[in-house]
């Protein structure tokens, strides 16, 4: 299991979902975070000029903004979840009410709004291949407004990362 930081904003620093632009020293905190999910306020302020309490605060509201989330990130295999999938999925109508009943299912962990040949990528992560063709002829291609799926189950995961976040 892996500690880290995902940040959740857009790379573009400007304004986001009317929350206000993120400053260099933000920046600079999210990356210590993401090198190192648990190392400690004091040494993240030492490396970007504020003290303790600053960078608690600055952490606080980073979090509170929804900018980024500090998780404990697993390997699926290692906690019983043996089968991944990407799975696109064709629409009919309005896109939201079907992305937020995915939204919904545990089983989904992430959906993504797409332009090209689906409508909507989700990715599931389910115990093995019974729960996964459960979760997508049951639940998913019965939800009203689904016209289609088609699922890419994952045979190896090469590269997993959560870096990203102040490039």
């Amino acid at each position: 299991m892996h500690s880290g930081v995902v940040a959740t904003r857009s790379p573009d620093p400007k304004s986001v979902h009317g929350t206000p632009p993120i400053d260099a020293v933000s920046l600079a905190i999210i990356e210590q975070l993401q090198e190192d999910g648990r190392r400690p306020y004091a040494a993240i302020g030492k490396a970007v000029g504020l003290s303790e309490a600053a960078v608690r605060q600055r952490v606080q509201k980073l979090l509170d903004q929804g900018v980024m989330q500090i998780v404990a990130v697993t390997d699926p295999l290692t906690v019983g979840l043996r089968r991944q999938a990407m799975v696109g999925i064709n629409v009919e109508g309005d896109l939201d009410p079907v992305a937020d009943a995915l939204t919904a299912m545990d089983e989904v962990e992430y959906v993504v709004v797409t332009a090209g040949s689906f409508d909507l990528l989700i990715e599931i992560v389910c115990e093995d291949d019974d729960h996964l063709l459960e979760t997508i002829n049951k639940r998913i291609r019965t939800l009203p407004g689904v016209r289609s799926t088609e699922s890419f189950v994952y045979l190896k995961l090469r590269k997993q990362t959560y870096t990203w976040g102040t490039r």
